[in-house]
């Protein structure tokens, strides 16, 4: 371990600032694990066992230096419904495949990959998720009985609204002292993590003043056990895994998202840098670990990992004695969280929910009125309304969509000529008119990429204004940043129509286009001396070869009395001598 450049110039007066940050986060991750199990179906043991195995692990063999790991918010939704469709076995089936693809994603280096994801579907869903955390804990802040939990949101707000006639005033006074020493505690006790400040207190409340009055985790739960569960191996079978690959695959992509978005804030608060794909990989093993213990799915949280960075970390051990930390109080003061309210529980994830809610960021995308806003409010909307999976999915179709409309948009394709009054006679737009042209040199300036989304357009554009048939086109093509192949297809196309009865030239195309022509068979076929680098060497060109005897002189103007065109301008400002028929 020592080995690892996370541990570089590590020295022993380190260690007691990594054990202090390591108490301090492992104080702080008991409640939230516990609280993520619940409000994800399970057992709060569960969240407890994955803050130590998936916490250790991903602290010992992931990709950066500060990194927490354990049970996040943003899984409650999609764990939910998988234990409400498949049942909680499954669900650590889900979370062993998932944790195979987040090795497979570290081993083939696909990390870098994850941030190219629109940041409004990111956004989107999280935002999303923080409105079906904080819905979901209603019920629990009410105290309601009788409720029963539904994956739709609509369904969960029937049920509150149904049963709002059983609310316990004894849960909403204890949820309400929890969820005020939350909001006081950084101004009346900076040092104690408020969330367990509040469970304690509230709990003491609930105990000392009205004592079996509220649902506790004892009375729903059972007692907790004091020791970490046995290593089991669920029941698999092919078809369960077929079933269980495309929750998997989002549980993988929000682990992948939190975990290195997690990492690219603490490399921001310290300045250091993470390794993304070694981070996938150890994300991946504690993913595959953790299912054996019964633990439920983890991924790097942002919020305990910047508590991290606050109380002084100084390396990966911070995280390993967090989990130590957790493993201990599971030991030896397991039996008192029966006593717990639901309600204490319900207003530490109303505040995760708050703080995870990206409202600040939601409202400045709003605020674009764009493209951005769309994919936002769409992917927002499913995953309150739908599901998250499907929330992403739309989401990265629409973005994808939206964004290659953009990028055609982008794409124009303007004749061009001459311009004779300027003084290197730059080729320019605007002097092409219906009385000003020549019926033989047809000149196109292009530009944006020529891809599958503009690239018929391209065509379009250039067979649409063009209504005879010029002997020469010349096509300016320094501003075609790529091309793909449908892009070569419709140029192709082009080139078969005009080279019957005359020449198709190039000039300024730029190396990636020229390589996919190569690579096609296209770039022979136009002919390699029909390729300038220079627009005034292609002009230059055309002029020898048009038929003298088919200028139509004054009438159209552009090439007439070829002794005019007396200078034309290179893009690198070369000036060509006059030329003559």
């Amino acid at each position: 371990m020592l080995s690892d450049k996370r541990f570089s110039n590590y020295s022993l007066s380190s260690i007691s600032k990594d054990l202090l940050s390591g108490l301090i986060v492992g104080v702080i991750a008991i409640p939230l694990g516990m609280a993520f199990a619940i409000a994800s179906g399970v057992k709060p043991e569960y969240g407890i066992v994955s803050t130590i195995v998936g916490g250790i692990l991903i602290s010992l063999l992931g990709g950066s230096k500060f990194q927490i790991g354990g049970p996040t918010g943003a899984f409650i939704p999609i764990l939910f419904g998988i234990v409400m469709t498949y049942g909680y076995e499954n669900l650590l089936i889900a979370g062993f495949l998932a944790g195979i693809m987040l090795l497979l994603m570290g081993i083939f280096k696909i990390g870098s990959l994850i941030k190219y994801i629109p940041r409004p579907v990111t956004i989107g869903f999280t935002s999303g998720i923080a409105v079906t955390i904080f819905s979901g804990q209603m019920a629990s802040f009410l105290g309601l009985v009788g409720i029963q939990k539904h994956e739709e949101l609509i369904s969960n707000l029937l049920e509150i609204f149904t049963h709002f006639h059983s609310t316990n005033l004894y849960s909403v006074l204890t949820a309400v002292v929890c969820l005020l020493i939350i909001a006081l505690s950084p101004r009346l006790a900076p040092k104690v993590p408020g969330p367990l400040l509040g469970l304690i207190v509230s709990t003491l409340v609930a105990t000392w003043f009205y004592p079996g009055q509220v649902e506790t985790i004892g009375s729903a739960y059972g007692a907790i056990p004091n020791s970490l569960p046995h290593i089991h191996l669920p029941n698999v079978s092919i078809e369960m895994i077929l079933t269980l690959l495309k929750p998997a695959f989002v549980i993988a992509m929000l682990g992948g998202i939190e975990s290195l978005l997690s990492a690219v804030v603490a490399d921001g608060m310290t300045n250091t840098r993470h390794n993304s794909n070694k981070e996938l990989i150890g994300q991946g093993i504690a993913n595959m670990v953790t299912p054996l213990f019964g633990g439920i799915p983890v991924t790097g949280a942002i919020a305990r990992t910047a508590t991290n960075i606050k109380s002084g970390a100084v390396s990966p051990l911070s995280g390993i004695i967090h989990g130590v930390v957790v493993l201990l109080v599971l030991l030896f003061f397991s039996p008192f969280a029966s006593y717990i309210p639901l309600a204490s529980m319900a207003p530490i994830l109303m505040v995760v929910a708050w703080n995870m809610s990206e409202r600040k960021v939601f409202a400045h995308i709003l605020k674009t009125r764009s493209t951005d806003s769309i994919v936002l409010v769409v992917t927002f909307l499913l995953t309150v309304f739908v599901n998250l999976t499907t929330a992403v999915e739309i989401g990265l179709i629409l973005a994808a969509i939206l964004f290659t409309k953009r990028m055609s948009d982008l794409v124009t394709t303007a004749k061009a000529l001459p311009n004779l009054h300027h003084k290197h006679a730059k080729v320019e737009n605007h002097v092409v008119t219906d009385t000003h042209d020549c019926p033989q040199i047809s000149i196109y300036n292009v530009e944006g990429p020529l891809f599958f989304g503009a690239a018929q357009t391209f065509e379009f554009s250039i067979m649409d204004t063009i209504h005879y048939r010029p002997c020469i086109l010349l096509l300016r093509m320094s501003r075609v940043p790529l091309m793909d192949t449908t892009g070569e297809a419709n140029l192709a196309s082009i080139v078969s129509h005009f080279s019957k009865n005359g020449i198709v030239i190039i000039s300024g195309i730029n190396e990636q286009p020229k390589n996919v022509l190569i690579r096609t068979g296209l770039y022979d076929k136009i002919g390699h001396k029909h390729f300038f680098e220079h627009t005034g060497e292609a002009i230059e060109f055309a002029l020898k070869q048009v038929d003298k005897n088919k200028c139509l002189g004054c009438r159209h103007f552009a090439f007439r009395e070829c002794t005019k065109l007396s200078k034309v301008e290179s893009t690198e400002g070369k000036v060509l001598q006059p030329t003559t028929f």
